[in-house]
């Protein structure tokens, strides 16, 4: 019975959408001249009825205020988000939506209802992170932890789903526990493709320092450890960042912890061969603590931390602030989680939320989201 509850209801978020922009497809305009954005918050669920609503309610499966997108990927016409189980009450940890019109949006689950259930570990727990390739497969990093911000629940082992986004189907699940340990902390993932069609994924294990790099054609991956100086002035092991760069020919993985004050970078190929030591480089010095919030082709986009504008920096030139271009200025009270390219419509988004307020437990009836384009910037070649 549980699972039919579950199965049967449809969630969607209210929206307030600048009229004047004159669309039914909002979201996925295509007008490159003009800028689209959509306002929405977590405020609405289409219950088959009052009965079951009232179930989920009073049960504490749904909280309004817990929910939260934090993560974005553009495919064709849909944009997909992550809504991470921070708290308790989150129906959905994945979700889509393909329209967007002047009566709001509808987010439904990723790839279905089945894939959202707590405690179920055949289901998606609690995605931190996701991407969708240039195939149309979706890697969706699954922490297994639910109500991080809260009381951790360590629901499953952890996991990467691996999704077709155009049949909804589950492809693979690769189970990272023989790769982890009891106190790993999972949090971004690149999906790294090589010339010869080889595929692997790194995902971030920041309690551990170690990044873990899995080939997925032999089923088979292992863990580097970082070197002590990659958590030089962490007061703690608190996030550690990845960003996938092809530039000149040549892929890198730049990594750097939050609070720590150098950037380091290593060679895709040593990845892919495991011949790493000595292979990690120093970039450079950051000037304050980075957020980084996405990648594409040479860039690595980012704010600097409790800031709200967003900067772009080339990774062909010196890291230094003088190379720090700012793109994007948030509206007042937001702030960006993640930057994702839209390869349908040549350009990059930006998802903006008060994450602040969120931590603060200070959102009134709802976490304030906002999906924009980021003018000037162009998604960059393969």
């Amino acid at each position: 019975m549980r699972s039919l509850i579950i199965a049967s209801f449809l969630l969607c978020f209210v929206i307030n959408i600048d009229m004047s922009l004159g669309s039914r497809d909002v979201l996925l305009r295509s007008e490159s001249t003009k800028v689209s954005t959509v306002n929405f918050t977590a405020a609405c669920i289409n219950f088959p009825c009052k009965t079951t609503k009232e179930l989920f309610k009073s049960s504490g499966r749904y909280i309004i205020t817990n929910n939260i997108a934090t993560r974005l990927q553009m495919y064709k016409d849909c944009a997909y988000v992550a809504f991470q189980r921070y708290k308790p009450g989150v129906p959905m940890t994945l979700g889509v939506t393909c329209k967007t019109t002047s009566c709001g949006a509808v987010f439904d689950p990723f790839p279905c209802w089945t894939y959202q259930e707590v405690g179920n570990c055949d289901a998606l727990q609690s995605v931190s992170d996701m991407v969708i390739d240039k195939n149309g497969i979706m890697w969706a990093l699954d922490s297994g932890i639910t109500e991080s911000m809260t009381e951790p629940t360590r629901r499953c082992k952890p996991k990467i789903f691996v999704m077709n986004v155009n049949t909804k189907k589950v492809l693979r699940i690769i189970n990272l526990d023989k790769l982890t340990v009891s106190n790993s902390r999972l949090q971004y993932l690149k999906v790294d493709y090589t010339r010869d069609g080889r595929c692997f994924v790194y995902v971030s294990d920041a309690a551990t320092r170690s990044i873990i790099v899995y080939d997925v054609q032999a089923k088979r991956g292992y863990r580097l450890v970082l070197p002590k100086t990659v958590v030089q002035g962490c007061s703690k092991r608190d996030v550690l960042y990845l960003a996938l760069i092809t530039c000149n020919g040549k892929t890198k993985l730049y990594f750097t912890y939050l609070s720590a004050k150098k950037v380091y970078s290593i060679d895709a190929e040593h990845l892919h061969r495991g011949n790493t030591k000595g292979r990690i480089v120093e970039v450079g010095t950051k000037p304050e603590d980075m957020i980084w919030v996405g990648d594409d082709g040479c860039y690595i986009y980012f704010r600097y931390a409790a800031k709200s504008d967003v900067y772009r920096y080339d990774t062909s030139t010196c890291f230094k602030p003088n190379n720090f271009l700012l793109v994007f200025g948030s509206e007042a009270g937001l702030l960006t989680t993640h930057v994702a390219p839209d390869h349908q419509r040549n350009k990059m988004r930006a998802l903006q939320s008060n994450f602040h307020d969120f931590i603060r437990n200070e959102v009134g009836c709802g976490v304030k989201h906002q999906i924009s384009d980021i003018q000037g910037c162009y998604v960059q070649p393969n």
